[in-house]
């Protein structure tokens, strides 16, 4: 029996729910679709993808890379080295009982066997050392270009990917990347290396020998390809099950206030535990790969060590080899086979940071949705600024969802412009469109004349402010919550900002006043409070034209009028352009515009609108009935 009773009595939580949620959240990740859809030329793009960007991420370190090269052919060839020394100490350095014994041979081939374990220690160090200091400078690169993307990238992306992924590229996806650099490459490029190196030099020592003992290198190459096939596909599925994880974590835990007053912590545990038992299994198929292929690799090593000692000896009793090239070769087939049954786990390692490269070259390719122009318009100089003009505007969120069909509105210099209408009538769209938050799908949104597509993003944040009803409050004290407005402001003008909204009365009676730490996303105000101190940033910044979208809706009926008396001072000489349920706040406009399906039905100022008894006029009507 599955799932689990709500509030309402109905069943929830089963594997439908579990379904329906994490189809939701694959959806939201593009990248995903990409690397698991049957169209090999997609996967391709996505590793072509990677390729490229960790060539860019590599390129800065080309002359450390070469030392590093230099340091893994240094070490390889001392590791080389021994195997060859001892065959030369058992058979020239151990002279026979019956000759002369002379251990001047044999302290040299010591003293040789020494210098080359030293070596191969230093230079295993020199590259450990610099290669951990390459990969933290690369990923400190990349950590850079992923949250510097994640900024610049438009509100559109920013809807449509969870903060659970994003948190996801950041962290365990940059932990894949990492234990890649830690260690990882330096076992398979010397696993590498000690292919060509123990082929090349048992058959320089002993052609037969040598064939015999190579026999075991097409079984080798099979069971390694396989592995690398199956692995690849089975870490980008358990890196995925690890996203999900964090994203599910991230969106239940976000909402504790609501998971608590409604009962849904049965709901979201068994939710959460589909989701972790995907992971379990994910993991689980990765490491019954590693169970099939270390094994083998062991089981063709052994034997080929029985085959080497079977038929080596029996060339030793022939006297057609000597007891050190036997020797040689056991040893030299134990640096072959150790790095090889490593490599399982560097597999592990190899496959997570490629599928998290992928998904992170994924993001750093993704281009905003309303991008930096190439030839960017400076705003005209000398006359009052504010002009705001939407010429047959036409948005649509997505294909076939039409919100505004063509839309013509004009705002002069100074004009407070009051948006109304029922939900979905595109108010909300409309301040999204002038605050260039997305751009129209036809028609222009121009500024002082200038279309807001030719002004650059530096220009556009200077002139145009938006206030919504859920302003985000920044951990830290108030006044830094206020600067960031303008973060070259004095303390006075702070203070100034916050007593022309009616905010410097409460801030004033907080234990540290401005200096008082707000915490965690403004948990220590009111929400009247957060919203005065947003009203107060806002005002600080100074812009020619100011957006409210609900922006009052928070506040409580005296903090309401402390707020409208301030708005009637300070919009005297800015465009604003309001957006309000509440009619209170409507009645400091200017012009109110009345929208239905995103059409303009009404236009006019607000007495008059009320006098005309249209629907402005029945909207007022309800307000006034509401109050009583």
């Amino acid at each position: 029996m599955s799932g689990s009773v709500g509030a309402d009595g109905a069943r929830v939580g089963g594997p439908a729910d579990r379904r329906a949620w994490r189809g939701r959240a694959v959806e939201e990740d593009a990248e995903r679709a990409a690397a698991e859809a049957p169209d090999e030329r997609a996967v391709l793009r996505l590793r072509s993808r990677s390729r490229r960007l960790l060539g860019d991420l590599l390129r800065p370190h080309r002359g450390m890379l070469g030392v590093t090269v230099a340091l893994l052919l240094l070490q390889n060839a001392a590791g080389m080295a021994g195997p060859f020394l001892v065959m030369l100490i058992i058979d020239w350095g151990i002279p026979p009982l019956a000759t002369d014994r002379d251990i001047r041979p044999l302290m040299v081939l010591g003293t040789a066997f020494l210098c080359a374990a030293l070596i191969e220690y230093a230079t295993k160090r020199a590259f450990l050392l610099l290669s951990a200091r390459i990969g933290q400078s690369v990923l400190y690169d990349l950590r850079q270009r992923v949250y510097d993307t994640f900024q610049r990238l438009s509100v559109g992306f920013h809807e449509r990917y969870t903060s659970g992924r994003m948190v996801a590229r950041l962290t365990s996806d940059m932990d894949s990347i990492a234990e890649l650099f830690d260690g990882g490459i330096n076992d398979l490029v010397l696993a590498g290396l000690s292919v060509l190196s123990v082929a090349g030099i048992l058959l320089w020592l002993d052609v037969p020998l040598a064939l015999v003992t190579l026999l075991s290198f097409p079984f080798l190459l099979l069971i390694s390809r396989w592995f690398a096939r199956a692995s690849s596909l089975a870490y980008r599925r358990s890196r995925e099950a690890v996203t999900l994880l964090i994203v599910w974590f991230g969106e239940s835990l976000g909402g504790i206030r609501a998971v608590h007053a409604f009962r849904r912590e049965p709901r979201n545990q068994e939710i959460f535990a589909g989701i972790n038992d995907e992971n379990r299994r994910a993991t689980l198929h990765a490491y019954r790969l590693i169970a099939i292929y270390s094994p083998v690799i062991k089981l063709i090593g052994n034997v080929t060590i029985a085959v080497l000692l079977t038929y080596g000896g029996w060339q030793v009793m022939r006297g057609q080899t000597d007891v050190g090239v036997l020797a040689a070769f056991l040893l030299y087939l134990r640096r072959f086979f150790e790095p090889m049954q490593e490599l399982s786990q560097f597999y592990n390692a190899l496959q997570s940071a490629t599928a998290a490269l992928e998904k992170l070259a994924a993001v750093l390719d993704e281009k905003p949705s309303v991008p930096e122009p190439d030839h960017p318009h400076p705003l005209p100089p000398g006359r009052p600024p504010g002009r705001v003009e939407l010429r047959g505007v036409e948005f649509a969120y997505r294909p076939g969802k039409v919100v505004l069909p063509a839309l013509d509105v004009g705002l002069a210099p100074g004009e407070t412009v009051a948006l109304v209408g029922a939900t979905g009538a595109g108010k909300s769209t409309i301040a999204k469109l002038v605050g260039r938050f997305y751009d129209p799908t036809g028609g222009t949104v121009r500024l002082d004349g200038v279309d807001l597509r030719d002004l650059t993003d530096a220009q556009l944040r200077r002139a145009v402010v938006m206030v919504t009803q859920e302003n985000h409050i920044f951990s830290g004290t108030i006044a830094d919550n206020i600067r960031f407005g303008r973060p070259d402001a004095t303390d006075d003008e702070i203070r100034a900002a916050a007593a022309t909204v009616g905010a410097d009365a409460f801030i004033r009676r907080l234990p540290d006043g401005y200096d008082t730490d707000v915490h965690k996303r403004g948990g220590r105000l009111s929400a009247g409070q957060r919203q005065l101190v947003a009203f107060a940033r806002a005002f600080l910044a100074d812009p020619a034209v100011l957006i409210l979208d609900e922006a009052t809706s928070a506040l409580d009926v005296p903090s309401e009028r402390l707020v409208q008396r301030a708005l009637r001072t300070i919009l005297a000489d800015r465009t604003a352009l309001v957006i309000a349920h509440r009619l209170s706040t409507v009645e400091i406009a200017d012009r109110v515009l009345v929208l239905h399906e995103g059409r303009v039905i009404e236009d006019g100022p607000p007495a008059a609108l009320i006098h005309a008894g249209g629907r402005y006029a029945a909207l007022h009507q309800q307000w006034r009935e509401s109050l009583i």
